[in-house]
């Protein structure tokens, strides 16, 4: 086991981080053309597809990479629902769906009440394309501009990502495949945790960076020991986390067996010490920090809810208490 970064790896962080610092606008919302450029140019929805439909054909410690990198950029846009419908049917797989995605197309993924009821708070549901649900023992795919289905965008914490209620009304599905009786969650709960560390990453240099400029009193408030304390103590979250972050990508590549308590445990520590980190990263930087002019509060709001998005914490502890037979 090697949970260094490959020279490869390494690569597709700094292409990945390059971009973003020159097209990612978290406060401007989606932009399909920014979208479609990043799959165009790097490819990032196409990296768990396997080659032969059109994808990278790469793992999850590629994909873990890409949303560090998503995450500390606070990406707009539906790249990480696509991240979770892919996981999704690569374990089924559907060759049409993966093909498309690997070309750009934005897919989410949600559970709900089949081809005929509502969807509350879908991820991206305004921005997707496709909705894959999982209708008895199977995904199905519903075109989101097709018959029988309306979208309504709804408000959220989170003002850089969207959600929408989705209806349908016999809306016309197309059969993916079985739906695998387990594996998906706790891949996402893996991804998901590859994003946050990503929000942990970045709070944590721009306070750094800030904490060496700000006077207070006529001292760098990096000077004061309270703010050296706070500082050290966010960076060994954010340690903890890379370790906890990069070994469970491991898993996902290498011990299928272990997926589970893996991803479980990403969520039940990176979960809540992202939104701890990103919170403390909008304290230190003071009344500036509360301002719209300010990234701060975007970090604070996407932690949080991506702190929620798969479920309540307190989930993700009992049910690795329970796989850990506790």
């Amino acid at each position: 086991m090697n949970l260094l970064l490959t020279a490869e790896q390494q690569e597709l962080r700094t292409a990945v981080r390059s971009f973003l610092s020159a097209n990612a606008r978290p406060r401007d919302g989606h932009d399909p053309a920014v979208y479609r450029r990043l799959n165009g140019e790097l490819g990032l929805a196409g990296l768990l597809v396997p080659e032969e439909y059109g994808g990278a054909g790469a793992g999850y410690a590629e994909l873990a990479v890409a949303l560090e990198e998503t995450g500390a950029a606070l990406l707009p846009g539906p790249y990480l629902a696509t991240v979770f419908a892919t996981i999704a049917l690569t374990l089924t797989p559907d060759k049409e769906l993966l093909t498309q995605i690997a070309e750009g197309r934005p897919v989410t993924l949600a559970e709900g009440p089949g081809l005929n009821g509502t969807y509350e708070q879908v991820l991206s549901g305004m921005e997707a394309e496709v909705l894959v649900t999982r209708v008895g023992d199977s995904f199905y795919a519903v075109e989101l501009d097709g018959p029988g289905v309306s979208r309504t965008a709804q408000p959220s914490l989170d003002v850089t990502r969207g959600y929408a209620r989705i209806e349908l009304n016999q809306a016309p599905g197309r059969e993916l495949g079985a739906a695998p009786e387990s594996g998906v969650f706790d891949r996402m709960a893996i991804a998901l945790a590859a994003e946050q560390l990503g929000v942990m990453r970045a709070s944590l240099d721009a306070i750094v960076a800030y904490a060496k400029i700000r006077a207070a009193f006529g001292r760098l408030i990096g000077s004061y020991q309270a703010v050296k304390h706070k500082l050290a103590d966010m960076h060994g979250k954010l340690e903890q986390a890379e370790s906890i972050v990069r070994y469970a990508a491991w898993t996902a590549d290498n011990e299928p067996a272990e997926v589970a308590r893996a991803g479980m445990f990403a969520q039940a520590f990176v979960g809540r010490a992202c939104f701890e980190v990103a919170r403390d990263h909008l304290l230190l930087h003071g009344g500036i920090g509360f301002t719209w002019e300010h990234d701060a509060h975007l970090y604070y709001k996407r932690a949080k809810a991506d702190e929620v998005l798969l479920g309540p914490p307190r989930a993700y502890r009992a049910r690795l208490a329970q796989l850990l037979e506790l």
